[in-house]
């Protein structure tokens, strides 16, 4: 089976060294016939890159042997740098295709900083490569802009030389399995779809929390902050898919269309729904201040809660909580719905039922319900009731391996298109750059306290 010519742009990076070269190892393992160019400015050439592939791959934990035999048929190397333009890749790929009789379909994953993308765009484009003997599919990582104007304007070169219908734009949150079967739950399975709206559910929390600071990432991180970094696409993707309508169709643009109609009737924005921390020294942790490239009197806030409303006929008055930050607790991505208590409490114990959706680290569900305790008198216990996907299937696809996969195969359904891009950087517009100093929290905390205020009611976050 012949398989596409994957271009890596920014070969070298670290996103091609962990997540890259480990997924394409997997994901075209099984072709006998497929390629993988990689493209930086380095002088590697072809030996040198399979060298960085081969430890790329023996990091990832893979066998030697194999991981050698597939990088000397499959691992190539082409010299260019931003602004000098691709012919010669254009070249290279063409000679490359003839060699090894593949059928010409071309993925190009722009694995670049992102200032680097208009100019990289412009540069394939020039070369001829958005046109191909076969398919041609342009891969872009997050963040695609940092404001409305800059997203617009990216779109407008992206579109320059590549349709639509060509443009992946991943984020790789997407690619999780919990992700990808939130729409099964909800609408295979009709004992939650009939509860999924304002008579069942009482409130929905989405929690993005990462235990580490910003590592070596103070000078990206002080120029953008967390709704750049983290709100406007990780947790505006996720929001949209819980929130979403039923689609026509289970296809791509329906989901899709499906998810954008959600954005649009988002109510505005307030100061007094969203609260900014930043995280300062606990114990042996030091604060965001004292990070390198950090500025010593930085307000960039490192932490964000905000309080959503959707409306529309199925979430009038069920209020969206969203929080995600750094120097938290432990790293855990999740997914909390809170369902109604019964109208008329029989028992003073019972708390409100609770459906856990985990993505990291453990992917799987938890339904949350009251029992009795044994040998008691009416004694109530909430327990969980859980589904483990590793307990279940084993070892999981990695999300990128995932996302790969559905750009090699033209499935767009978990990818970003360009009018959601542009409607979630028009919604959080006015947050991007907060009027006010952000509250200060201890590093291992769950942010500051004023987050609790967002609530309403006095339970404290789902998630801890």
């Amino acid at each position: 089976m012949s398989g596409p010519t994957f271009v890596i742009l920014g070969a070298t990076g670290d996103l091609a060294r962990r997540k890259l070269i480990p997924a394409l190892y997997r994901l075209l393992g099984g072709w006998d016939k497929a390629m993988v160019l990689g493209v930086s400015r380095s002088d590697l050439g072809d030996e040198g890159y399979r060298a960085y592939a081969r430890e790329s791959l023996a990091d990832a934990g893979f066998n030697e042997g194999e991981a050698t035999k597939w990088c000397d048929s499959c691992i190539h190397f082409a010299q260019a740098a931003p602004g000098d333009g691709y012919g010669g890749v254009a070249d290279r790929i063409a000679e490359l295709e003839s060699e090894h009789r593949l059928g010409g379909d071309r993925v190009f994953y722009l694995a670049l900083p992102p200032k680097a993308y208009p100019g990289t765009v412009a540069d394939l484009g020039e070369a001829g490569l958005d046109k191909a003997p076969g398919w041609v599919r342009l891969v872009v990582e997050k963040p695609f802009g940092t404001d409305l104007e800059s997203a617009r304007e990216l779109n407008e070169i992206v579109h320059r030389y590549f349709p639509e219908e060509s443009v992946y734009r991943i984020d790789h949150y997407l690619g999780k399995e919990t992700v990808q079967n939130l729409l099964i739950f909800r609408f295979a399975n009709a004992l939650f779809e009939s509860s999924w709206n304002r008579g069942g559910i009482e409130s929905v929390e989405i929690t993005v929390a990462e235990a580490i600071g910003v590592e070596g990432r103070g000078n990206y991180y002080d120029g953008s902050g967390v709704v750049r970094d983290m709100v406007q696409n990780h947790l505006a993707q996720l929001m949209t898919l819980v929130a979403m309508e039923p689609p026509a169709s289970y296809s791509p643009g329906a989901i899709r269309d499906e998810k954008v109609k959600v954005l649009e009737s988002l109510q505005p924005l307030d100061a007094e729904s969203v609260v900014f921390g930043q995280y300062g020294p606990s114990g042996d942790v030091d604060g965001y201040l004292a990070e390198d490239g950090v500025a010593p009197d930085s307000a960039v806030p490192t932490f964000v809660a905000m309080r959503l409303a959707i409306d529309n006929w199925r979430w009038q008055g069920v209020p969206f909580y969203l929080r995600t930050g750094k120097g938290l607790g432990r790293r855990v991505t999740q997914i909390a719905v809170t369902f109604h208590d019964n109208p008329v409490r029989f028992f003073d114990q019972t708390a409100p039922d609770h459906l856990l959706m985990t993505l990291q680290p453990d992917e799987g569900f938890e339904l949350r319900v009251d029992v009795k305790e044994p040998a008691s008198d009416m004694n109530l216990r909430q327990i969980p009731l859980t589904f483990s996907y590793e307990e279940e299937f084993g070892r999981l696809p990695d999300a990128y391996e995932t996302l790969l996969a559905d750009v090699v195969e033209g499935d767009q359904t978990l990818f970003v298109r360009a009018d959601m891009v542009e409607e979630a950087w028009e919604y959080f517009a006015p947050i991007l750059d907060p009027p006010t100093p952000p509250y200060l929290y201890p590093a291992g905390s769950w942010g500051p306290r004023e987050a609790e205020s967002l609530l309403h009611h006095e339970r404290g976050w789902t998630t801890r």
